[in-house]
């Protein structure tokens, strides 16, 4: 079972606002996630940005398309981009969503929640083996947060993502700001949720701040990390271990020492035995 490696700590997403000084100042950091689909291109500023980004830190490639709940095929032409920047990387693991997004070649570009059913984690689970066969990375899925549910689900989400990650041996990515989301617009226990991921799968963990609105909480990315999804990590981190932890902050972007602020609140939450991991943010 893949586990990632053990010198990964606290990383922050790449975000362009931060670029310029992340390559002047070049501040400590453990490592960087970038968006997949932004350097999926065959030249030009972004990949040389990221060529500059690569000689100094390690990254992780994190999609947002692959849509392995789709009932379409995988995208070959996809495939073959990503299999490129993977190989320009050298990302230890690729991850994306658990979730479904386009129907007969048309993208929603959005991460739509799916159906829990037996036969969608059957396909699910099928594309994202072929997709770990053909990158020859391992591939972690992430929750995603939802505003609607089917009236056809046969399971929890819960028991749906522990059915798509069994079926397809692959790890988990961890988003306890979703977890929180979903809980509050779908009313069940989030500890619930977490008592029921298999430890040993999680490869990885997203922290983010939300906005909440009259009827829904959104998951926007724009705000800090709020004390109950906090306390959610520190549960998570207590059943996992120091599972490498991002940072997600996407819009309304402050500068980058209130981002790396942010992102070093989670070293309290580590395991005091991890001394090396404690100290990558400092």
């Amino acid at each position: 079972m893949f586990k990632p490696p053990a010198d990964y700590g606290i990383g922050i997403g790449l975000r362009i606002p931060h670029l310029h000084h992340i390559l002047e100042k070049k501040p400590v950091v453990s490592w960087f996630e970038i968006i997949s689909e932004n350097y999926m291109v065959d030249g030009g500023r972004p990949l040389a940005v990221l060529d500059q980004i690569l000689e100094q830190y390690k990254v992780v490639q994190h999609g947002v398309s692959m849509y392995f709940g789709s009932m379409d095929p995988l995208n070959r032409e996809h495939l073959k981009r990503l299999k490129a920047l993977v190989r320009r990387t050298k990302t230890p693991w690729l991850t994306d969503h658990l979730c479904w997004g386009s129907v007969d070649g048309r993208y929603t570009h959005d991460l739509l929640p799916m159906p829990y059913t037996f036969e969608a984690a059957k396909v699910t689970a099928r594309k994202i083996r072929q997709a770990q066969d053909y990158l020859e990375v391992p591939i972690a899925v992430e929750n995603v947060s939802s505003y609607a549910e089917f009236h056809v689900s046969q399971m929890t989400e819960w028991e749906f993502l522990n059915e798509v990650v069994e079926r397809a041996d692959c790890g988990i990515l961890l988003d306890v700001n979703n977890i929180y989301v979903s809980s509050r617009n779908h009313d069940f226990d989030p500890y619930v949720y977490l008592n029921a991921v298999p430890a040993e799968r999680v490869a990885q963990i997203h922290l983010a701040g939300h906005s909440k609105f009259e009827k829904y909480i959104l998951d926007t990315h724009d705000h800090p990390v709020i004390g109950p999804v906090w306390k959610l990590y520190a549960h998570a981190i207590q059943r996992c271990g120091a599972v490498p932890t991002l940072l997600e902050w996407d819009d309304r972007i402050p500068s980058f020492n209130e981002v790396h602020r942010e992102a070093r609140k989670a070293e309290k939450y580590l395991p005091a035995a991890q001394p090396g991991v404690l100290q990558v943010l400092a």
